[in-house]
């Protein structure tokens, strides 16, 4: 700092987006020791700073690849999460907290230092394969979402899916990616037979302010074009309106169901915005920098979609809300389903059609079962476990 500069009458530096993500900054997570402020010490004028932030990507070892839950809220019981960190940076997602286990920020580290599961296939076919394993719906894209940009390249959800076909396990996804068309041809044919659904969340179908709040997942008309091509593909899809913003987006409800139920969606959802722990502050400085002067009527709109609370932890209630906030937004949601024939209760998946399948690290002395040998001494492939 330079001489005569007191650090405590330096300027505190105003939050300023940052080309390309949501958050604005790097706010100190709730663990650490010490909090970090960025001031105006005097160094630095004159310098350029374009806002932009690289994004790194880690290997992670895994000892197993299924997370299970027993919230009574929610619709399954077991999840896969190919990714920590999302590169989508969506600005409200109520996911960015877990990097704090980490040691980093839920600001703009979780959305530039993500974590890759390059395990995930083989973990995956490993517990499958085990005795006593009872298929259930797998619901992956609950925490971050498996068709993030990284995706693209790494392509550890596919070789998920290529296992849980292989199993005919059922799946449920939900993703704002519209990099999921890439795998069409799995979901198609896993949708034809009962054991897959897919829901593309659309938060706004203003291209702006998609672009603002949730920089790098697919633009609106492309999440769309998602759920076009994996109805025609044969893959129930539906539309996950959220999450619902008071004095952001909820004027859009009846606007993004009609789009979607017209672009082929046959179910439908919605959540409400939550924001806890770091999360509010994020959000708070998202609005400063991207809608200034909206920030009391929006955070006052959120609190009183949770009965007048910043956060609401209870069960039935945290998903969508409570008081008259959220009864209006839940009555226009039920409303507009029922005319545009949109289910809100889906039926479930299958799981009779699942065979367990064979695990990459077989022991080497225990050789596969033979049925008598067919012609010319050759013996017929292994016997198959389930409905086959």
């Amino acid at each position: 700092m330079p001489n005569g500069t007191n650090p405590e009458t330096a300027r505190r530096l105003p939050p300023t987006a940052r080309r390309g993500r949501g958050a604005v900054s790097n706010r100190t997570a709730r663990y650490e020791t010490e909090t970090r402020e960025a001031i105006d010490d005097g160094w630095d004028a004159g310098e350029i700073d374009d806002g932009r932030v690289a994004t790194t990507v880690t290997d992670e070892a895994s000892r197993q690849i299924i997370t299970r839950n027993h919230s009574p809220d929610l619709g399954f019981d077991r999840s896969i999460n190919p990714y920590r960190g999302c590169e989508h940076g969506c600005v409200y997602c109520f996911a960015r907290p877990t990097h704090a286990f980490l040691g980093l920020s839920p600001g703009l580290d979780f959305e530039t230092r993500l974590f890759a599961k390059p395990d995930a296939p083989r973990l995956l076919r490993g517990e499958l394969a085990r005795p006593s394993y009872r298929p259930r719906s797998i619901a992956i894209g609950t925490n971050t979402d498996p068709y993030q940009p990284v995706e693209s390249n790494r392509r550890i959800m596919r070789q998920i899916l290529e296992v849980l076909d292989e199993a005919r396990h059922p799946v449920g996804i939900v993703t704002k990616g519209g990099l999921i068309m890439r795998d069409t041809d799995i979901l198609g044919r896993m949708g034809r037979r009962g054991i897959a659904r897919a829901a593309i969340s659309v938060t706004t179908l203003d291209r702006r302010l998609s672009r603002s709040m949730e920089p790098r997942a697919s633009v609106p008309n492309r999440r769309l074009q998602a759920i076009r091509k994996l109805a025609a593909a044969g893959c129930p899809v539906g539309v996950m309106v959220a999450p619902v913003i008071p004095a952001v987006n909820d004027h859009e409800i009846e606007a993004i169901l009609e789009a979607s139920a017209k672009a082929g969606a046959c179910f439908a959802a919605y959540t409400a915005i939550r924001l806890p722990l770091e999360v509010r502050a994020l959000f708070h400085e998202w609005l400063e920098t991207s809608r200034p002067g909206s920030e009391r009527r929006v955070m006052r709109g959120i609190d009183e979609l949770h009965g007048g609370r910043a956060v609401n932890l209870a069960f039935g209630e945290r998903l969508t809300g409570k008081g008259i906030t959220a009864e209006l937004i839940a009555r226009r949601f039920r409303t507009a389903c029922a005319r545009l024939g949109l289910q809100t209760d889906p039926e479930p998946l299958r799981t009779d059609l699942f065979r367990a399948p064979e695990p990459e690290d077989r022991p080497p002395d225990d050789l596969p079962l033979f049925r008598m040998a067919g012609p010319g001494g050759i013996p017929h492939g292994r016997i198959a476990a389930g409905n086959g």
